[in-house]
């Protein structure tokens, strides 16, 4: 498969042309990358009007994936799932109101979206849950969402995998919203590497409409570099707008050494990486056999992600901070979970050092899991009216009975627990010692809006 992108870059550095142009370095410095981080000059294209190499390379990827459109993004899926947002509100079906169902356990790039976008969103929540970072919605709960509405929403969207591994059944849920005549959106930012398997796990495969991936998770991707997928039967205007959508969200500078990165993994995913992926599995296969027979409890059925609830005597930071003194770093940690994530390029020595790490635990006993409380908090502002108004921080526990501004939550998750506009509720402030969170975002006390007082 050919690399255009990183072809033109190749043959501009033999010219050796004096660069006056963007950027400032002119082709040289300390990384030794330098070289190869251009701007728009001419032949180079341009990322959101592509029709040359970046369109070619754009192609090339749409055909690996097996997408109606594809479009990349250097700013990762935030970017990607803003643009989706703004393509299902703009081409919503008739008479259907402004108005998103989403599984709660959302990326705060949703709340931000959902404030410059000014839409409203119905959640979907789980009959219980032991994590902030895992909401289940089953297609039986999502028809009894749908079906309570007046009429359906602009779309539905759910995030699978999600930070623990746990995979939506994405054919149930995108025949529910056919059904009803709305669109499945998936926020797939973790498993880009599902295409490769066999058969294929990835969300567009399995039936949604439009779907982001982070391709610089799990695939040979510099980071930021992403992937916005819309399906071959969506209407046409989706994909003729997808370019416009994610100009809206993103830099007019976009980093040229991400694209050549996801043009040179179209490479790779035609010739050696799907086996790499593959193997990577197995391997992770065999070690979560491993674990599990020695009598720890996993979660989640990603195939690159391994979860591992954390054992009586012990927390998730405790086993990651095991896991870095024997040479492996984690993805993610709390107090209940620790999470890896490899990829085809996590090789046998790596996996032999996390099973090693686990086995100096000798002995693993677990309590029963406590569920955990769902934050529902009171809407008393719109998203975009509450994120837009003067705000202060004040301490967690001072946080109660005000209103939620903007999202304080670290990345990773990056998951809200109470929601930019609500009131924050005692199972909110319940979470928050729950999970440490110290200070909270909140409107300012009396700030006066059209002549009314929140408090």
């Amino acid at each position: 498969m050919t690399t255009p992108i990183a072809e033109f870059l190749r043959g501009y550095q033999r010219e050796g042309m004096s660069r006056f142009h963007m950027p400032g370095h002119k082709g040289e410095g300390p990384l030794g990358c330098e070289n190869w981080d251009l701007t728009e000059i001419e032949g180079a294209d341009s990322l959101y009007e592509a029709s040359g190499i970046i369109a070619e390379s754009e192609k090339n990827a749409a055909a690996l994936f097996g997408s109606g459109t594809i479009c990349y993004s250097t700013e990762g899926s935030s970017q990607c799932i803003r643009a989706m947002l703004y393509l299902a509100l703009l081409h919503r079906p008739e008479g259907a109101p402004r108005v998103i169902a989403a599984a709660r356990n959302v990326h705060k790039a949703y709340v931000y979206a959902a404030a410059l976008l000014d839409f409203e969103t119905l959640w979907l929540w789980p009959e219980e849950t032991d994590s902030l970072c895992a909401c289940p919605v089953t297609p039986e709960s999502l028809d009894r969402a749908l079906s309570r509405m007046d009429a359906p929403p602009a779309a539905v969207y759910v995030t699978s995998p999600d930070y623990l591994g746990n995979l939506a059944d994405i054919g149930g849920l995108s025949s529910v919203c056919h059904a009803y005549g709305t669109r499945l959106l998936a926020d797939n930012a973790h498993g880009a590497y599902l295409r490769f398997l066999t058969p294929s796990l990835h969300p567009l495969d399995l039936g949604a409409d439009l779907c982001c991936d982070s391709a610089h998770k799990t695939l040979p991707v510099l980071t930021g570099g992403a992937y916005l997928h819309i399906a071959k039967d969506v209407p046409p205007a989706f994909g003729e707008d997808a370019k416009t959508a994610l100009a809206l969200f993103g830099s007019t500078s976009p980093s040229y050494l991400t694209m050549a990165s996801l043009d040179f993994c179209n490479k790779a995913l035609s010739e050696k990486e799907p086996e790499r992926i593959r193997t990577a599995a197995r391997r992770m296969s065999e070690l979560k056999r491993r674990l599990s027979g020695k009598g720890w409890r996993l979660r989640g059925d990603e195939p690159l992600k391994l979860t591992v609830a954390a054992p009586k005597g012990w927390t998730g930071q405790e086993l990651a901070g095991l896991l870095r003194t024997s040479g492996a770093e984690a993805e993610y940690a709390d107090r209940d979970f620790v999470v890896l994530m490899a990829s085809g390029s996590t090789n046998e020595e790596a996996f032999q050092i996390a099973a090693d790490a686990f086995d100096c635990v000798r002995s693993v006993a677990y309590d029963p899991r406590p569920v955990l409380p769902l934050a529902r908090g009171e809407r008393v502002l719109s998203v975009r009216d509450a994120l837009f108004a003067p705000h202060e921080t004040v301490t967690a526990e001072a946080s109660l009975g005000r209103v939620c501004g903007a999202p304080t939550v670290s990345c990773p998750p990056a998951i809200p627990i109470a929601v930019t506009g609500e009131r924050i509720s005692r199972e909110a402030l319940e979470l928050f010692r729950y999970y440490g969170v110290e200070t909270v975002n909140v409107l300012r006390e009396r700030w006066p809006k059209n002549g009314l007082k929140l408090e």
